[in-house]
């Protein structure tokens, strides 16, 4: 069959056969069920409603709330020879009206698009006159206010629903506990539950976790004793360049990454490492995302991440070849500090979230009742700056703003400059004949720009200034100047973040702030800090601790992280913990007992490495107390 899934693979990706349970997600979609995919780092989400979507006709609606990866993911399905686009934040008004009406006649197979614009009047009416084959859900672990990274513009996904009853949903993540999984379900209407989950375990992939003041001598010593392609992930802009440098001296070819650099630069690093001129990569958590690099044989942390969630999803860029590779977090107590005083930060008062949204509404100039829907590019920094306030408070209270609905701030993102002619032909000659000066810029552009009388046309003011042997700026004035003279129209490029008003502005005494809502996120934020904490610190096998995070409680030791190897020395063995945890858990799971009851059903000798097991199991969350008694507890 020419529209069978095996044939769109082939065709279009040129592989034989599936990954493992990628098929049976693919045929889930095909019988028209919702279908929840959770699949870890690597495991080939995309092809999972990318494949069914062109079996069928129509166009599949892709929400996604990271442009860079949408981005990403259109110029792949391009180079394929697919159709596709997307819309996001910082595109204008006519570019966005004019990708909507190419949809609606059905002149693209993808459409992807941010989940705030789904509210929008102008993509409602468009959806309704598109013909929906499949709504594809990415990073749908964001619909879960027990996830890591809540949106509230993911919950009004569901709405669109009613638009297209009979259109399937397929929903996609690689980081979900069980609490999300079943959240994700429910908020996203599913006619009955059907979840299709990959083992997180990654057999190939040896976890370790160095406790080492001296930070730099270790990253050091293991890229020298670890050969092959390596990402460092470090915690600020600042430090990637440092430690480029410093591996740099040291003879290991090493470049840095971070979203503050400019397109260019991202493209050309990014590149040399996939190509493998550049062997280490030092990068912010900007670096990874959409990058299929199958055969990285390291990642360090040199910092602890916030969440599991985080940890797993950058340390699983590692083996993604199936071969042996290692995930190493370097760690000592300044992280604990860091981490614990973060947490402190990232709640600020509800009084400071209201006075930085007050001053939003100065800064763009809004008047009450007015930006709905609109974005601006933005600085946070600048904007800080205007008001006195401390950039790091300023960004936790923006980020309090979009869990609790107000706004959605987004990444650094590209767009290209653009232009289009608005004149006829006879009058951009006759304004020729009267301005030789912009006679040879129009010629230049009409010569190197195809269709620049009938709609936008990308152009590159470098390339461009560099044939017309001019500089830059004196191209670029040239340009506006034409703009003034109403002769063309013309859009700078954009490389910032952008900041949306998803409701229209309130003044501070409407602005609801849901203390229930930001209690519940401070509790959450905790509890994954904690445990992110005791993954570090506590010599439990680091798979187990990251599995039984995600629900896999029954997991069996690896046998190859730093732990299972005996690498990290304690006065417990593993081996000893397992077995007095096995006999722990049977004797609270029949009945709840004291401290004391528990100690003296062991060896007297064992008294110390027992205490020392029930300690860490309470520190774990398996064990809890309950009117003075101990009893099991890891079903939450």
């Amino acid at each position: 069959m020419q529209n069978s899934p095996h044939h769109i693979l082939k065709q279009y990706w040129g592989y034989d056969q599936f990954r493992p349970l990628q098929e049976e997600i693919i045929m889930s979609v095909l019988e028209g069920k919702d279908t929840l995919a959770l699949l870890p780092t690597g495991g080939g989400k995309s092809i999972c409603f990318q494949v069914p979507a062109l079996c069928k006709e129509g166009t599949c609606l892709v929400i996604s709330p990271l442009i860079a990866l949408m981005k990403d993911q259109v110029s792949n399905l391009r180079k394929v020879g697919v159709s596709a686009a997307a819309i996001f934040s910082g595109m204008s008004y006519k570019d966005i009206d004019i990708t909507l009406d190419n949809a609606a006649h059905g002149h693209y197979k993808f459409l992807y698009v941010s989940p705030e614009r789904l509210k929008t009047e102008l993509m409602q009416e468009r959806l309704k006159r598109m013909n929906i084959n499949l709504l594809a859900v990415d990073e749908a672990h964001c619909i879960s206010q027990w996830g890591y990274d809540f949106r509230p513009s993911y919950l009004e996904i569901a709405s669109i629903r009613e638009w297209v009853p009979d259109t399937p949903v397929i929903a996609l993540t690689a980081t979900a506990t069980l609490e999300v999984v079943e959240d994700i379900q429910e908020r996203l209407l599913f006619k009955s539950k059907n979840v299709f989950e990959q083992s997180f375990e990654r057999k190939n992939l040896a976890y370790a976790v160095l406790q080492d003041e001296g930070k730099e001598e270790k990253l050091l010593d293991i890229l020298k004793k670890v050969p092959g392609t390596a990402i460092v992930y470090v915690r600020s802009r600042r430090r990637t360049k440092e430690l480029a440098w410093v591996l740099g001296r040291n003879k290991i070819s090493a470049d840095y990454y971070h979203a503050g650099l400019s397109p260019e630069e991202r493209e050309k690093k990014q590149e040399a490492w996939k190509e493998g001129k550049t062997r280490v990569m030092i990068s912010t958590n900007a670096f990874g995302m959409g990058i299929d690099k199958a055969n990285v044989r390291l990642v360090v942390h040199t910092d602890l991440p916030e969440s599991l969630e985080a940890y797993f999803q950058e340390a699983g860029r590692a083996g993604r070849d199936g071969q042996k590779a290692y995930a190493v977090l370097l760690y000592d107590q300044n992280d604990r500090k860091r981490l614990e005083k973060n947490y402190k930060n990232a709640f600020p008062p509800i009084a400071d979230v209201k006075s930085v949204y007050q001053a939003l509404g100065s800064y763009f100039q809004l008047a009450t009742g007015a930006g709905e829907g609109n974005s601006y590019d933005f600085d946070v920094i600048d904007f800080s700056k205007n008001y006195q306030f401390e950039p790091l408070k300023t960004f936790n209270c923006l980020k309090i703003l979009e869990q609790s609905g107000w706004i959605v701030l987004t990444e650094a993102i590209f767009i290209p400059s653009t232009l289009k002619i608005l004149v006829s032909k006879e009058k951009l000659y006759d304004y020729q004949i009267r301005n030789p000066k912009m006679e040879i810029i129009l010629k230049s552009i009409l010569r190197s720009y195809q269709g620049a009388f009938m709609h936008f046309i990308k152009i590159r003011e470098k390339q461009l200034a560099k044939f017309l042997k001019i500089p830059v700026d004196e191209l670029i004035k040239a340009l506006e100047l034409l703009q003034q003279e109403s002769i063309l129209q013309y859009n700078p490029q954009k490389d910032q973040p952008q900041i949306i008003f998803v409701r229209e502005r309130a003044n501070t005494g409407n602005l609801d702030i849901d203390q229930k809502l930001y209690n519940f996120r401070k509790k959450q934020h905790k509890k994954r800090m904690e445990i992110a904490i005791q993954y570090a610190e506590k010599p439990i096998c680091r798979s187990k601790q990251l599995l039984a995070w995600f629900g896999q409680k029954d997991a069996h030791q690896c046998g190859i992280c730093d732990v299972c190897t005996g690498r990290t020395k304690t006065d417990l063995e593993q081996e000893d913990f397992e077995r007095y945890r096995q006999k722990i858990e049977i004797m609270l799971n029949r009945e709840h007992l004291s401290l004391e009851e528990i100690v003296e059903s062991f060896n007297p000798r064992r008294e110390a490495a027992v205490l020392k097991s029930i300690e860490y199991l309470m520190d774990e969350g398996f064990i809890e107390k309950d009117n003075g008694k101990l009893k099991w507890k890891f079903s939450d």
